[in-house]
C-alpha cells in the first residue's frame, strides 16, 4: 500500500516493554554457565579453586550451569514465541481490516490524479495518473506470483514434493529402464524390510526401502546404483559415547547456538514494520488498529471531498 497512519502513539521506554519484545541478552547472558565452565576447566587444569567449590564434583557445577542456561533458554523461547504470535495476528488482523481502507484510497488518489490530468492535459499530469492508477491494478494471481509454486490451495504438488523430498519431477517414461529394474530387485532383495531380526533394524530398512522407491519411481539409474554402494557399505556406526563432562559440553555450547538464532529472530520480528507499529502499543495492539482505522477514514474523507470538489469545476 502506498499509504502510512499518522499520529500514532509515541514510543514507549525501552523499560516499559519487557514484557512484549524479548531481549536476547538479558535473559541468556545473565545465566552463568561459561564462568562455571571456565571453572571446571581449570578444575581438570589441575588449577586451585575456591573453598566454596572444594566439595563439588567439576561435573556437578557444569550441570548446574547447563541446567540454569537450558530455563533461562525455555523462558526466552516463551517471550519470542509470544511475540512472533503477536506479529502474526496483527499482521493478519491488518490486513483484513485496514485493506480495504488502503485501497479506497489508492483508487481515490488514481481518480483525482485522472481529473487533474484531464483538466490540465500536462503530460507530467498524465504520467502520474498512469503510475497512481497502475498502484490500483489487480494483483497478479497467487500462482502467478509465486511462479506456480503456491496456489490458492497452498503449496503446489511440485513444491509440497521437494519440501518432503520426494519426487519433484515427472517420471521420464512409464516403465523404468531395464537398468533401473535391475538395481531394483536387487536392493528389494537385500533391504528388505521382512528380513530385519529387529525392531531398529526394521526401521532402517523401511527408510532405505522408502529411497529405493523413490529413486525407481524416477527411473533414476545413477541413485539406485549409489543406494546399491551405501547398503553394501553397512549402517553407519554410532560415534564413541562421550563422557559426562563431554556431554555437558556439548550441550552448553548448542544452547548457546540456539540462544543466538532465538536472539536474531527476535531482532527481525522487533525491526519489521508490524513489530515496530506493535512497540507503539505494547498494552493495547487491538485499540492501535482501531486507532489507524479512524485516521484512514479521515483520510478516505478528506480524498472523497477533494475528488467532489474537482468535479464540480
Amino acid at each position: 500500500m502506498t499509504h502510512e497512519a499518522a499520529g500514532v502513539p509515541t514510543t514507549r521506554n525501552d523499560e516499559d516493554r519487557q514484557d512484549n519484545v524479548p531481549q536476547g541478552s538479558d535473559d541468556v547472558q545473565d545465566v552463568q554457565d561459561v564462568q562455571d565452565a571456565q571453572d571446571v576447566r581449570r578444575d581438570e587444569a589441575g588449577e586451585a579453586v575456591g573453598p566454596e567449590d572444594a566439595g563439588q564434583r567439576p561435573e556437578a557445577r557444569l550441570a548446574r550451569a547447563v541446567q540454569v542456561a537450558e530455563q533461562a533458554l525455555i523462558e526466552f523461547e516463551i517471550a519470542v514465541e509470544t511475540f512472533r504470535v503477536e506479529v502474526e495476528n496483527f499482521s493478519r488482523l491488518h490486513h483484513q481490516k485496514l485493506g480495504p481502507m488502503y485501497a479506497r484510497l489508492d483508487e481515490l488518489d488514481a481518480l483525482i490524479a485522472e481529473a487533474r490530468a484531464a483538466k490540465t492535459g500536462d503530460p507530467e499530469d498524465e504520467r502520474k495518473a498512469r503510475e497512481a492508477r497502475a498502484v490500483v491494478m489487480p494483483m497478479p494471481g497467487v500462482d502467478e506470483l509465486f511462479h506456480d509454486w503456491m496456489d490458492t490451495d497452498g503449496l503446489s504438488p511440485e513444491a509440497a514434493a521437494m519440501l518432503t523430498e520426494q519426487p519433484v519431477r515427472p517420471p521420464k517414461r512409464v516403465r523404468p529402464s531395464e537398468e533401473a529394474r535391475r538395481l531394483y530387485r536387487e536392493l528389494a532383495r537385500k533391504a528388505h524390510p521382512d528380513l530385519a531380526q529387529d525392531e531398529v533394524e526394521r526401521q532402517r530398512r523401511d527408510e532405505f526401502i522408502a529411497r529405493v522407491n523413490a529413486a525407481y519411481g524416477r527411473g533414476d539409474v545413477e541413485l539406485l546404483k549409489e543406494l546399491v554402494a551405501e547398503w553394501e557399505a553397512g549402517p553407519v556406526q554410532p560415534p564413541a559415547p562421550l563422557s559426562e563432562s563431554e556431554e555437558l559440553y556439548a550441550r552448553l555450547e548448542w544452547l548457546s547456538r540456539r540462544k543466538e538464532l532465538l536472539t536474531v529472530l527476535a531482532k527481525e520480528l522487533e525491526d519489521g514494520a508490524i513489530g515496530s507499529m506493535l512497540r507503539m502499543a505494547p498494552d493495547d495492539p487491538d485499540q492501535l488498529l482501531e486507532d489507524i482505522a479512524e485516521q484512514l477514514l479521515g483520510e478516505v474523507s478528506r480524498r472523497e471531498a477533494e475528488l467532489a470538489e474537482m468535479a464540480q469545476q
